[in-house]
């Protein structure tokens, strides 16, 4: 079947095609509403799909911005996809959403696709060492916004962050106040700075109280296997245990899992706390105390910041930082 041009609409409205295209991209207010309605109904009628290419030539756009999620199933990196896509819509643009799996090799495959595409901007969710992706897109002037993770460079770059030290320091503090001294933490990936931040609020907060002990720091990865291993490995390792910090909601559940099946109770026994507040920590039974920031508003607000640096609208901060807070639940 033959793709409907805006010839083919000219010739069935009887005017040019030059009218057809000003109706189309809402250029002329100097044409009559009859003409408008007219051209617009048979657009509609004949199902006529806008050539984007051609209109990204002319108007030097092409409406879509790009994602780059390390991974997708990680329902942080959802809820935040979510937040940009909604965003995105409500203000006309399109998603080209790119998981990476938080291998670099796929981040940079993916950069250099969506360059290729000429998406307007990129909201950039770093998988680890992204030097190389940031110097891709300045390269090829594409504007690009930080969410989450940091890069050496970020400090020049647009970028949206929560207070990862901060919220740390708010977990200690709930957990110590609530008699809890021989708190365990589950870190972060190493070449992710946001857990070397969130590391740094274990520890200045583990010294402030005096009860500070390295051996009661563990490896994680952000990921649910990640929670079962370290968990696993801290109750090899550990003989009496108050709580564990972990370092994100995901690995908190399971580690839950862990705690449960060695016949633990969750807060009886050890108190659990992660940090995030993706949506599944408060249906998740029993529901998990954490560190909440707020996602969604992290999401929209990065797309509205992308949108305002494409557009070259006043940007009044080029890094926009969201606080956290402890929601107590069952787990603590």
């Amino acid at each position: 079947m033959k793709k409907v041009t805006m010839l083919d609409i000219a010739k069935m409205a009887g005017v040019s095609k030059a009218t057809v295209s000003m109706v189309l991209s809402k250029r002329d207010h100097s044409i009559s509403e009859e003409t408008k309605n007219k051209v617009l109904d048979l657009a509609k009628e004949m199902n006529y799909i806008p050539n984007s290419l051609a209109r990204s030539l002319s108007t030097k756009r092409t409406g879509t911005i790009g994602i780059i999620l390390p991974d997708i199933t990680n329902p942080f990196f959802s809820s935040i996809a979510r937040a940009i896509e909604d965003e995105a819509s409500l203000l006309g643009y399109n998603v080209i959403f790119c998981n990476t799996d938080s291998e670099i090799n796929k981040e940079e495959k993916y950069i250099k696709l969506l360059i290729s595409k000429l998406v307007d901007g990129v909201i950039f969710i770093a998988g680890g060492e992204s030097e190389n992706s940031v110097i891709m897109l300045k390269n090829n002037n594409v504007p690009f916004v930080l969410v989450d993770r940091y890069i050496d460079t970020h400090e020049e770059e647009y970028g949206v962050y929560a207070l990862n030290k901060e919220g740390v320091l708010q977990g200690i503090e709930y957990l110590y106040n609530k008699g809890n001294e021989r708190i365990a933490f589950v870190k972060g990936p190493k070449n992710l700075e946001l857990s070397r931040q969130r590391l740094d609020g274990y520890e200045y907060s583990m010294n402030k109280y005096g009860i500070y002990n390295k051996k009661l720091i563990f490896e994680g990865d952000f990921t649910i296997e990640g929670g079962i291993k370290a968990t696993k490995e801290i109750l090899k390792s550990i003989d009496e245990i108050d709580a564990i910090f972990y370092s994100n909601d995901a690995m908190a559940l399971g580690g839950i899992k862990v705690l449960l099946k060695n016949g633990f109770k969750v807060p009886e026994d050890i108190r659990v706390l992660g940090f995030d507040n993706i949506e599944i920590s408060e249906i998740f039974e029993p529901e998990l105390t954490t560190v909440a920031q707020p996602i969604y508003e992290m999401g929209k607000q990065s797309c509205k910041l992308l949108i305002d640096v494409i557009k070259g609208n006043k940007v009044e901060n080029k890094q926009i930082y969201f606080q956290t807070k402890v929601i107590v639940r069952e787990t603590s």
